[in-house]
């Protein structure tokens, strides 16, 4: 068991150094999970869980306890003993994951418990933000493929990812005595999440230059100067501002003049000093002397230093134009006790025991500021500060508020001898370019600096421990917004729900699905169906398909395209081109084929109109479901001889046809195979249908009800009243426009239920394959969970943008 822990220790810690080591983070994991299997009580699980994570800071994030240990002072060793001695509470996900995992253990299947597992895992990291931000999925990064799954899920949707993948080698480790068949069906779990994430990889590759205009070209000045408190005590204070800034503008200058930058970045607290509210008449002579080299420069610097009000000290970004101070940023994410103290723990005392705490205030949150270019353009930029870039948050905040471009100034000289450190920071810096799609300038003191796209692509940077300039240019527009900017950082959130509903499923019996458990209602004669030969249900299965795939199109499309979103007739029109078309096609199929079936005597006759098929009940030996459900649900009916009928029957309840024809003698053959399809298709039949699910609430009064307050709202906006347009084109350009808007939502509900759809399909069919006694149970949760994200989930997302509005 501790051999487990070892395994997975030394796995971590090649997968934290990058490089080629990224592939090992689908499997590192998988040794420990494997003793975890092997834990008989929850005391043995949090036991291992407790060593875990002292292995892996050990094994992972050992530099920075010798980091820590150097900027206290304290020395690398105490340093690091001490970041041992907090292992659980600087990577308490590791104990929750165990209790969670042990616990969902008791209660449910192997499947239920990795999806619990590795939600507690997101979820924990979400509620409980760690130090450094760290999460196993910045660990892709060297993955150009991989990592561009972070604009879906953020770095979070890959943790969650890597975690199950390293479920899945587990579990085909525990069953490698049942041979490789048995093992091959979790590998292959585990290898969907990697392979998911390369084909959108490669689906979602962009060229990161390939906005148009002309590109905004930015400097970067990393000036390689560290210690300013030795400087300051060797040389005193003024005598280290002279220097930084002489440095600064030295190598300003050059960027200028002979590499001619469009702006100048300096990085985190270059300028030591606040500006602009100078504490001295030497303070105040230095901030005359930087405005006057922007005003010579004629170019806009954004510079790290301090800014000062009642409440107190910030760390701060200036942006400077030539024609003076624009304005701050101050600093969100601050260090615990290196930048702040937490009011209830702060006093004498600890400043006494601990003398380099400090006592900066934090800002309130994102910022977008003009960069103002001697060319006359204005360029929105999201300006972060050091530990800022951590925080997707702040990143989808400002691509929100319609940032072109992020500004990113860090300090990590206290990396110095610990470069491993700053190279994590600049991978997690990348993912918010990642996330947004927005490309990034960063810089700091000492390195690593450099430039991103908006794939997260390094295009330029620096090394570590020299002074350097870093001038590049990218063509910056406001890209589409990606799934992280319009929904958030949703992962955390959505693995707590997961978690709160699985444990209300626990401890709710009635909430458990009963469906198997039902009878089928009788089926009253006679029923209408569709009497299709081979031909007629290819022709109608393919046009349904085209239909279905035509809404998973239209989302795309949607998806990557801006301007679509904004015009309602072209999503009308292509609508009704690529999915009510082939829909209605589909349906003509299904009623030139349409007949009356009824059971007359011993034998099963369809009629339509003046014909009349007859088939003696005798003659059947087996009533079939069709496991692949399409045009649509059905049977095929199987004769004595052992042959298929030559037509296949299309009903709306092929369980209750079947129960019928068994009452009249006929066999049933639906349990016939255990094959996944069937289990499947059973699975797709066994649950009754709810009012919800009918096609008027779903499609036409969830829609009319979003849209009327949506609606209201645009009227007030547009023409000042809820009935302004009315009042000022007359009645029919009122409804002609409520019906755009009521089409609108009619659309956006149809291709959210699409979404859903294939998803709760996805998860039957995953459950069926793993789970097939538990197929219609799982199928069951996925339905009420559609329900709840349609109907509650879009009226939710109205009113939080109604508000926000």
């Amino acid at each position: 068991m501790a051999a487990g822990i070892c395994v997975s220790a030394v796995l971590s810690a090649l997968y934290a150094r990058g490089g080629p080591g990224w592939l090992l983070g689908f499997v590192m994991l998988a040794p420990w999970l494997c003793t975890l299997n092997a834990s008989r009580s929850l005391a043995a699980s949090l036991g291992w869980a407790y060593l875990m994570s002292l292995a892996f800071t050990a094994a992972a994030f050992a530099w920075f306890g010798t980091a820590l240990g150097r900027y206290t002072h304290a020395g690398a060793g105490t340093g690091l003993a001490v970041l041992l001695l907090a292992a659980p509470l600087f990577q308490p996900q590791f104990l929750v994951f165990a209790l969670v995992r042990h616990v969902s253990g008791l209660w449910h299947g192997p499947l239920l418990r990795a999806l619990a597992a590795a939600a507690s895992w997101v979820a924990a990291e979400w509620l409980l933000p760690k130090l450094l931000g760290d999460t196993l999925g910045y660990g892709l990064y060297p993955s150009q493929l991989l990592r561009q799954g972070a604009a879906l899920g953020g770095a979070a949707g890959l943790t969650l990812l890597l975690l199950l993948a390293n479920e899945g080698v587990a579990a085909s480790l525990a069953r490698r005595r049942d041979g490789w068949r048995a093992m091959l069906r979790p590998l292959a779990l585990a290898a969907l999440g990697p392979l998911l994430l390369a084909g959108y990889g490669l689906a979602s590759q962009t060229d990161g230059n390939a906005a148009t205009g002309k590109p905004l070209r930015m400097g970067l000045v990393q000036s390689n100067l560290v210690d300013y408190e030795g400087m300051r005590q060797q040389k005193g204070a003024r005598a280290v501002v002279r220097e930084v800034l002489d440095t600064h503008f030295a190598m300003s200058y050059d960027v200028v003049v002979r590499r001619h930058a469009d702006a100048v970045l300096w990085s985190e607290t270059a300028y030591p000093t606040t500006f602009g509210h100078p504490k001295s008449e030497a303070g105040a002579e230095f901030d005359r002397e930087i405005l006057a080299n922007v005003r010579e420069a004629g170019v806009p610097f954004v510079f790290g230093t301090y800014d000062i009000d009642n409440d107190g000290e910030y760390n701060a970004a200036a942006f400077v134009q030539p024609t003076g101070l624009t304005g701050f940023y101050r600093k969100t994410r601050l260090f615990p006790f290196t930048e702040y103290v937490p009011s209830w723990l702060d006093g004498p005392r600890l400043r006494r025991l601990l003398p380099w705490t400090g006592n900066w205030r934090a800002g309130n949150g994102a910022r977008v500021f003009p960069l103002r270019l001697a060319d006359g353009r204005e360029i929105p930029v999201l300006p972060l500060i050091c530990l800022d870039d951590v925080d997707t948050g702040l990143a989808i905040t400002g691509a929100r508020l319609g940032a072109q471009a992020i500004l990113t100034m860090s300090n990590d000289s206290w990396f110095s001898d610990d470069p491993e450190g700053a190279r994590l920071h600049q991978a997690a810096a990348a993912f918010r370019s990642i996330e947004t799609r927005l490309p990034q300038f960063r810089v700091t003191t000492n390195g690593y600096s450099a430039v991103f796209d908006a794939a997260g692509n390094i295009l330029a940077g620096t090394r570590m421990g020299e002074p350097a300039l870093v001038v590049a240019e990218l063509r910056v527009n406001r890209p589409a917004p990606t799934l992280m900017v319009r929904w958030g950082d949703w992962v955390g959130p959505a693995a707590v729900v997961f978690l709160l509903l699985l444990a209300a499923r626990a401890a709710i019996p009635s909430w458990r699905p009963q469906a198997e458990a039902a009878p089928q209602p009788a089926m009253r004669f006679p029923v209408r169906v569709a009497v299709l030969p081979p031909a007629a249900r290819v022709a109608a299965a393919l046009l349904r398909v085209i239909a279905r795939a035509g809404l998973l199109g239209i989302c795309v499309a949607l998806l990557l395209n801006e301007p679509l979103r904004t015009n309602t007739l072209a999503q009308i029109r292509l609508f009704s081109g690529l999915f009510l078309a082939p829909e209605a096609a589909s349906w003509c199929v299904l009623l030139a084929f349409s007949a009356q079936a009824s059971i007359s005597g011993a034998a099963l006759v369809l009629t339509r109109g003046a014909q009349r098929i007859e088939l003696a009940l005798g003659d059947i030996a087996a009533v079939e479901l069709w496991r692949l459900p399409v045009p649509g649900a059905g049977v095929a009916l199987r004769l004595v001889s052992g042959q298929r009928w030559r037509y296949g029957l299309a009903l709306a309840n092929p369980l209750a046809f079947a129960a019928a024809l068994s009452v009249a003698g006929v066999p049933r053959g639906l349990e016939r195979s255990g094959a996944v399809m069937g289990v499947y298709a059973r699975a797709r039949l066994a649950l009754r249908r709810r009012k919800l699910d009918l096609p008027l609430a779903k499609f036409v009064l969830l829609p009319l009800a979003l849209a009327i307050p949506a609606f209201h709202l645009h009227q007030h906006i547009a023409y000042g009243s809820a009935f302004g347009e009315y009042y000022t084109f007359g009645l029919k350009a009122y409804l002609v426009a409520f019906a755009l808007w009521w089409s609108a939502w009619s659309i956006g509900v149809v291709l959210s239920a699409a979404l859903l759809r294939a998803a709760i399909e996805a998860g039957t069919l995953m459950a069926a394959l793993l789970r097939p006694g538990r197929a219609v149970e799982v199928r069951g949760w996925l339905e009420r969970a559609g329900r709840l994200a349609l109907y509650l989930g879009l009226p939710g997302w109205l009113l939080a943008n109604l508000f926000g509005t």
